[in-house]
């Protein structure tokens, strides 16, 4: 089974993620087939960029995305994207409601202190 998970990057105490498509056994740093986004939790509000086309692709294909993973997709509103996109919208419009989604939100490129 394929899975879209989080693979830790970054330096102790300032962790990063990038979002990638693994086989299920894989362990967490391990081997990947690609990666379609980065998120960092450490700007206000968390920074999420993905590449959806390349989700919308992977889902189709049947691939789950894990729990926290998940969260992430609905928080950003990535879910009903897709369901917009299964439920037979063209792909570029969906994309292109995406697009000004991901450039309307404002994040500090400065990093928060936990």
């Amino acid at each position: 089974m394929v899975k879209i998970r989080l693979r830790r990057t970054g330096l102790r105490n300032q962790s990063s993620y990038r979002l990638v498509v693994c086989d299920k056994e894989a362990p967490r740093n391990g081997r990947f087939i690609e990666i379609v986004g980065a998120y960092n939790p450490r700007t206000e509000p968390f920074t999420f960029d993905v590449q959806e086309d390349r989700i919308y692709y992977w889902l189709g294909k049947g691939a789950q995305p894990s729990e926290s993973v998940a969260k992430l997709f609905k928080a950003v509103g990535l879910t009903d994207r897709f369901e917009k996109v299964k439920n037979g919208e063209p792909e570029e419009a969906v994309l292109k409601e995406a697009k000004s989604y991901y450039e309307n939100r404002k994040i500090k490129q400065q990093t928060r202190k936990d």
